[in-house]
């Protein structure tokens, strides 16, 4: 048997928390993990070049989705370089902007940029800090690691991302500075965007080259990166005044009392409701073993097991805190 108390606002405590988990991942596991779930990481080649249709799959990228060379290319660029063709921390923009009243003094209107022909758009290049970027764009070619957001969650974790590939005797690993910058050594390859899962490989004369052969072909590779989520615990304040729950409900602690069968099924009958008499001393107390949490329909969604009984006190409030992490 139980009792019910309803909650209050005050009762309850929403709290977020960032959890972190940590991955490696050997190319055998791009697309299939060791447990056998899907994982998906893909790596792209992006080319210069116009779009033939002509030229069929010879334009084609990826491991496991089929890309567009070209297309890949093209959107990179647009996406996250579109700012950074002249200048790696950023380029003048192309058109003089207006602000209102910016002149010396108050003088009024004043036009804003050079105006320079050829020099980069006004566009969004997903920048993830206040810090300069540095964003360094090829004309040629570029090379993309894509991981997918099921698996680094809400974003990847600055610092922890490491891509290791080669032969044996000539390998190379690629890290991010947790700035959005990958290196090799000490070296800018190029970028990472963490929110998005995107490894962006722009740098001319590493290990990690536009070497679109060596990049399509050699499996040898190794990524690993921690992955953030955002857990939301809420906690509920079951609180158990000093004039609540002063009696027992327990069928066995009754003095009167019978069990009788109707239809098949067994009740319990409390009689006249009162306690044996060893439960009706000064310093009895019931004890509390296990909390209910229950809907508006009384619907039992969630039960907590307390280590060991707790007895409630007479004089003073007896708090439960029950945690749930979602």
């Amino acid at each position: 048997m139980g009792a019910w108390k309803q909650f209050l606002a005050s009762d309850l405590i929403v709290a977020p928390f960032e959890v972190n988990k940590g991955f490696s991942f050997p190319y055998s596991q791009w697309q299939t993990g060791s447990n056998g779930q899907p994982v998906g990481i893909d790596r792209f080649v992006g080319v210069n070049t116009p779009w033939n249709v002509s030229l069929g799959a010879n334009q084609t990228t990826g491991d496991f989705q089929v890309e567009y060379r070209s297309l890949v290319y093209n959107s990179i660029k647009q996406l996250y370089y579109s700012n950074f063709l002249i200048s790696s921390s950023g380029d003048p923009a192309n058109l003089r902007i207006l602000v209102p009243g910016a002149g010396p003094s108050g003088s009024g209107d004043v036009f804003i940029s050079s105006g320079v022909s050829g020099s980069g758009p006004l566009y969004d290049n997903f920048l993830q800090s206040t810090l300069t970027p540095q964003r360094y764009w090829d004309n040629f070619s570029i090379l993309v690691l894509s991981v997918p957001s099921k698996v680094y969650g809400e974003y990847i974790v600055p610092t922890t991302f490491q891509l290791k590939c080669g032969v044996p005797g000539v390998e190379g690993t690629i890290t991010d500075d947790g700035e959005g910058n990958l290196l090799s050594g000490s070296t800018n390859v190029g970028n990472i965007i963490y929110p998005q899962g995107l490894a962006i490989i722009t740098f001319s004369g590493s290990l990690f080259d536009e070497d679109v052969a060596f990049w399509s072909q050699e499996t040898n590779m190794t990524c690993s990166f921690s992955s953030s989520m955002t857990i939301y615990e809420t906690q509920y304040k079951c609180t158990i005044e000093a004039s609540e729950y002063n009696a027992t409900l327990n069928p066995s602690a009754q003095a009167s009392g019978s069990i009788f069968e109707w239809t098949g099924s067994y009740f319990y009958d409390p009689g006249n409701g009162q306690l044996l008499d060893g439960l009706t001393g000064s310093y009895f107390s019931p004890y509390v073993t296990t909390v209910g949490l229950y809907d508006e329909a009384q619907n039992l969604i969630a039960v907590g097991k307390l280590s060991q009984p707790l007895p409630t006190s007479p004089t003073t409030d007896t708090t439960i805190l029950v945690n749930l992490d979602f």
